[in-house]
């Protein structure tokens, strides 16, 4: 028997006298007037089964086989909102059915404020479950303008497009056996929350732009397993100070970065067992700008297939400083001290697979993703680029395989005006080395790394810049005698590289510029191919380098 005297101004399901199973029923959104008709709007009967199962102390809110239509909805503590294998929750193309969830503050944290509207919201919540195996569709291309300068058809663009799901400050959330496809903005948008779990999720977002898959902002305890993402932006972007994080077993494609960080003081993430594939962008990107600690993290069991980048970490400000003053003025975003950056302890491990030069257009998606690659994108390399008083330290890479994509230029090669800044990774330019650069840092291990190239290219494989504490262990490295030098170390200290083999002949194996190297030690390896072992210029000393054969 029905009761028409719902909040909602719907018929609700009369309430039951016992109380046996509170906590524990189910809720079925058709039984609160839902049509599921895929045109009549069920945001209000979606929602009054929400409240029904929150104020009975929770349980299951069931949404049936069926394309439901709604808007705004709010998720409340103890509720798990089960889709259905043939259920569809839809979003509406109408603006009108969204509103700013004002509880959720744009400011105060510099990274809060991409906006706060969403199809599906909880704020302050605790015990809540989002689950499949049905969908949830953002229809985020009616959110999108086909002619710039006039409004899309939903009447809502810029940071007023609705997330998939805005979660803020709430405890024991899981999102699970779930696809997620066509958002707005970004799909999960996870907000200074405790204990996550997502757990095989398919996100497929490439209908409009910024279109992140996982977006965690100071979130804690967080684990990620067992998910397949495609996205236009960041895929599983870590903002603030995101805190014990575990992901695995996954599939990620994205036309931007995929394991993006920036900000705040992020420590204890380890990433494992996942493939990478089609990223236009960088896989793993560290930004670490004023005020920002990143610190013990783990990269291992990945594959990269097709990307750009691969690894990048930027460690400095943002824009030109005094870099060489301690005393220089700096300004760090709110809530973090303007001091310099730190970012220490991090690991790669077992990593293979290709970089291109040539990356080709993202595939699979209706929207028009930025396919005029720069040069800094195409001519990219593991760069850990750290500038003024910064410190990037204790850096590791062992078993890393990696085929780059070739082509560079002698001229590209003969660059040593790379700007000391700390951004983009491709606001540097293209690269002066195909495979790794590195510049004012400490603390840097390579063990059994093979740097090949499909093409020829023209630049030294690896440059190090004002580094000190080195140890290159078994590096087979690709050579052209055609390049100046296959190595470029200026202002270098402490290194011992032993046992490096060279692929190929070679014009100079290790070049030496400046007056600032130290104690640099080749010991036996196979780079008898070289035409010149070591050359030194612009004042270098030859007592800076001993070579043992």
């Amino acid at each position: 028997m029905l009761a028409a005297d719902s909040p909602h101004g719907i018929a609700a399901p009369q309430p039951r006298s016992d109380s046996g199973d509170l906590g524990a029923r189910v809720y079925n959104i058709r039984d609160f007037g839902a049509k599921g008709d895929g045109a009549t709007l069920d945001t209000a009967a979606l929602q009054a089964a929400i409240d029904a199962c929150s104020r009975d102390g929770g349980g299951t809110v069931l949404v049936p086989a069926g394309t439901f239509v709604i808007g705004a909805t709010e998720l409340k503590s103890n509720v798990t909102l089960h889709i259905a294998a043939a259920g569809t929750l839809l979003g509406s193309a109408d603006g009108k059915q969204y509103h700013a969830i004002d509880a959720i503050p744009l400011q105060g944290d510099h990274t809060l404020g991409d906006g706060n509207w969403a199809l599906l919201f909880a704020v302050k919540a605790a015990n809540l479950i989002i689950e499949g195996p049905g969908t949830i569709d953002g229809q985020g291309a009616q959110f999108h303008s086909a002619v710039r300068g006039t409004p899309p058809p939903s009447g809502l663009g810029g940071n007023r497009r609705p997330y998939h799901v805005l979660v803020y400050q709430c405890q024991d959330l899981t999102v699970r056996n779930l696809s997620l496809v066509n958002s707005a903005y970004h799909s999960l948008r996870v907000i200074q929350c405790q204990r996550v779990r997502m757990d095989s999720i398919y996100i497929h977002n490439r209908v409009n732009g910024n279109n992140d898959g996982f977006h965690f902002i100071s979130a804690e305890y967080v684990t990620v397993s067992n998910c397949i993402v495609k996205s236009q932006d960041d895929a599983c972007a870590m903002f603030g100070s995101c805190k014990n994080i575990a992901i695995t077993n996954s599939y990620f494609s994205t036309r931007w970065s995929v394991f993006r960080f920036g900000g705040g003081r992020a420590e204890n993430i380890a990433v494992s067992n996942c493939v990478l594939r089609e990223v236009y962008g960088c896989p793993i990107k560290l930004h670490a700008d004023v005020g920002s600690r990143f610190e013990n993290m783990s990269f291992s069991d990945l594959v990269l297939d097709n990307v750009t980048g691969p690894i990048n970490f930027s460690v400095g400000p943002s824009r030109p400083v005094d870099t060489t003053s301690a005393a220089a003025p700096l300004h760090a975003e709110p809530g973090l001290e303007a001091a310099w950056p730190v970012v220490r302890n991090i690991s790669f491990s077992n990593i293979h697979g290709n970089v291109t030069t040539g990356p080709a257009p993202l595939s699979e998606t209706n929207y028009p993703i930025g396919r005029n690659y720069n040069p800094g994108e195409r001519y990219s390399c593991i760069a850990l680029n750290c500038i003024g008083q910064s410190t990037l330290e204790n850096i590791s890479f062992d078993d890393i395989h990696l085929a780059f994509g070739g082509g560079g230029t002698a001229e590209q090669g003969a660059r040593r005006d790379v700007p000391e800044i700390a951004g983009e990774y491709f606001a540097l330019g293209p690269m002066p080395a195909f495979a790794f650069f590195a510049r004012n840092a400490r603390g840097i291990t390579l063990r059994n790394v093979r740097f090949d190239t499909s093409s020829p290219d023209l630049r030294p494989a690896m440059i190090l810049d004002r580094v000190e504490d080195v140890a290159i262990m078994g590096m087979s490295v690709r050579s052209n005698s055609a390049a100046e030098a296959t190595l470029r170390f200026t202002g270098t200290r402490n290194v011992l590289m032993a046992a490096p083999r060279l692929l190929g002949a070679a014009n100079t194996f290790l070049q030496i510029e400046g007056t600032g190297n130290q104690r640099i030690v080749v010991d036996g390896g196979d780079i008898a191919s070289a035409a010149t072992l070591v050359a030194f210029k612009d004042g270098a000393s030859p007592d800076a380098v001993s070579v043992r054969q």
